[in-house]
Order: structure tokens, then C-alpha cells, then sequence
């Protein structure tokens, strides 16, 4: 028997867009979320960049480890507040599915040649063309054919031009709607796990110092009750253990916030959920501290000289794929150039980018460019 969750959970999905029979052992979200692990299109996550450049180095994250943390740090959380489980799951590791190679560098830059030809590109926007229409894995099909409540969640920002595209998936941007909690839930869960899981990796990385570290209030509160526990602890236990408590102390503050807003709002089922603001979110005080570290991070990971150095290399490669494949269609591979007709040249070209790995695109570059034997 199904588990049934909270009356202000989704408990049933709205269907698909091709209609199917219900599937015999699982729910319809846990057929969404074994489609989205089966795609192609998860498996190349596994080499495109979160922070690093995948081959800076074999232990840090990507995006495929960085959406199986989002999947985790969701279904702790939708288990407390009694959520639907398997949709935040869904929709946590479907939620990058559209990222380009080299993080949002990669991205910046593909847009920017976009707007050279009229259009946008945005990942969020991406991974929905890639679930609805570029994966190719069944007869009857474009996509996976997810549920209406899994493309809500992975569509988590929208232009009102892109809204009225999409017809009944775009109305909640059109009438100013909140989405589902699960899809809220699953926002807030990324939030989380790249704030503490980038500040991991930065300290991996020598880019951070737990002396800088100690700006942050968040973290410096956390550091305090560590080593008042355990005074002889330094080096990479001591910042394994501070890179924990932030995260557990974050997860235990967005519950604590969540269930405060569900009372304070009355939230008994779905439909006032749609009509509230937004319910998964941390009390103001720990929002404040959350923003924050955004900020030191910004400021002192991202903006690092050596991130920044990646950052500009790999611009110059997604410009100089994406000029290249525009100047002639006839570099593009047979399927893709088969789409030109119906999609748009660039729309194709910003498709095939976006869905290479790092190598994969370094190694496209230095096909189209380098010169050898020279």
C-alpha cells in the first residue's frame, strides 16, 4: 500500500502529458524519479562542474554528487514535515539536469550568445526541454513524460513571455501561485547543500581557511561548540565536522521555520498552500545568517583568482563552441543539424553545448582549434 502523507502534501499526481497506465509496484513520483536516474542526461552530471573543473581533481563535487546531496538533504526534511518523499526526490536530482558544462560560467556565457540571436538560455528552462522533449528513451514519446507535479518543481524560475508557452505548467507564474511544498522544498534543499558542500570543497581546496571562516557568524558559532567539545581537533577532521553541524543545524532551523509557517499561515491542505507565500523557508534570524555566508562565499570562493581563472577559460571554450557550430551547421553531429528545421539553429547549437561534460567540450575545442604537430 502507498504511504499516505500530510493533507497540505501532494498525495496524487494531476497525470502526464501522454496518459499511462499507473505503474504496479510504485508510486507515480517514484516512476519519475527512476526515469530521471536512468536518463542520459543524469549520467552525464557526473562530469560537469559544481565549483571545480572536474579534472582539477577526483574528490570534488560535481554536478552529479552535488543532486544525489540535494536528494538527501530533501528527503530528511520532507520526512519531518511528513512531505511527499519520492516527489522531492524526483525533483531534487532532476533540478540540474539542464546545467552546461563548467557550472555557471558555463551558463553566463551560453546565454550571452543566445542573446545574440534573439533568445535566452537558463537551466532550469533546459532541464525542462530535456524531460519533456530531447530525451530519447521510449517508443511512444519525446522526454520521460514526468508527472505535472515533477516539471513544476524542476521549473523553478520563469519569464511571463516563457509562462504563456507553456500553458497550464506556466499558470502558477502567470497568477502569481506558489508551488507545490515538495517543489519549495526541493528549492531550498539546493540552497543548502551548495552553501555548505562549496564552502567544503573550498577548504579541500585551499581556497578558504577556517581563520577566514570565522567572519561568518553562522560558522563561527558552530566552531565554538565544536571545539569546546572537542579542543584537540584541527585540520581536515576539524573541518569535516564544522562543514556537519552547519548543515545539521541548517536542516533542524528550515524545519523549525517550515512548521512555524504552516501553523501561522493555517495550511490544512494543497489549495492553501497555493494561495500563502512561501511556507519552506528559515525563521528571519537564520535567514540572515544563511545570506551571509552567501555572500562570503561569493566574495571569497567564487571570486577567488584561481576560480575566476577556470571561470575564463571555460567562457572562451562554450563562445568559441557555440561561434563555431553557427558559422556551419555541417560541424554539428547528422541529429542535431536533423533539428535545425524545427527548433532554430541556435536553440540547436545551445542545446548540444549545454549537454556536453567538461572533457567532452575541451575535447571539441581542441578538435575545432588546436593545431598539432606544430
Amino acid at each position: 500500500m502507498l504511504q499516505r502523507f500530510a493533507e497540505y502534501a501532494i498525495n496524487s499526481s494531476r497525470g502526464r502529458f501522454y496518459p499511462e497506465a499507473p505503474p504496479k509496484f510504485r508510486s507515480d513520483f517514484q516512476r519519475d524519479r527512476d526515469r530521471i536516474i536512468h536518463s542520459s542526461a543524469f549520467r552525464r552530471l557526473e562530469y560537469k562542474t559544481q565549483v571545480f573543473i572536474n579534472h582539477e581533481g577526483d574528490l570534488f563535487r560535481t554536478r552529479l554528487t552535488h543532486s544525489l546531496e540535494v536528494a538527501q538533504v530533501g528527503r530528511s526534511i520532507a520526512n519531518a514535515l511528513n512531505l511527499n518523499v519520492d516527489l522531492v526526490e524526483a525533483i531534487c536530482l532532476a533540478h540540474d539536469l539542464g546545467h552546461t558544462p563548467f557550472g555557471h560560467s558555463g551558463q553566463d556565457v551560453l546565454n550571452q550568445c543566445m542573446m545574440q540571436y534573439g533568445e535566452h538560455f537558463e537551466h532550469n528552462m533546459q532541464s525542462l526541454r530535456i524531460v519533456t522533449k530531447l530525451e530519447e528513451r521510449y517508443a511512444e514519446f519525446d522526454g520521460l513524460n514526468l508527472t505535472f507535479e515533477t516539471l513544476e518543481g524542476i521549473l523553478k524560475h520563469c519569464s511571463l513571455d516563457n509562462a504563456k508557452r507553456l500553458g497550464e505548467l506556466g499558470e502558477r507564474f502567470l497568477n502569481k501561485r506558489q508551488p507545490s511544498l515538495e517543489a519549495q522544498l526541493a528549492n531550498l534543499a539546493d540552497e543548502l547543500a551548495y552553501n555548505f558542500h562549496d564552502l567544503d570543497d573550498g577548504l579541500r581546496a585551499n581556497l578558504l581557511s577556517l581563520e577566514q571562516l570565522e567572519e561568518v557568524q553562522i560558522i563561527r558559532e558552530q566552531l565554538l561548540v565544536i571545539t569546546k567539545k572537542y579542543p584537540q581537533l584541527k585540520g581536515r577532521r576539524l573541518h569535516k565536522e564544522l562543514v556537519r553541524h552547519l548543515i545539521n543545524v541548517s536542516i533542524y532551523e528550515l524545519i523549525a521555520g517550515s512548521e512555524y509557517n504552516l501553523q501561522r499561515y493555517d495550511i490544512k491542505v494543497v489549495d492553501d498552500v497555493y494561495q500563502a507565500p512561501p511556507i519552506i523557508r528559515y525563521h528571519d534570524e537564520h535567514f540572515i545568517l544563511q545570506n551571509e555566508l552567501k555572500k562570503f562565499l561569493l566574495k571569497n570562493l567564487y571570486k577567488h583568482y584561481s576560480v575566476m581563472q577556470l571561470r575564463y577559460k571555460a567562457e572562451n571554450v562554450i563562445r568559441a563552441l557555440f561561434s563555431a557550430f553557427m558559422s556551419d551547421e555541417r560541424l554539428l553531429p547528422d541529429q542535431f543539424q536533423t533539428r535545425i528545421a524545427d527548433d532554430g539553429h541556435a536553440r540547436v547549437v545551445a542545446d548540444y553545448i549545454s549537454g556536453m561534460t567538461d572533457r567532452y567540450a575541451f575535447r571539441q575545442y581542441n578538435r575545432l582549434f588546436a593545431v598539432e604537430g606544430v
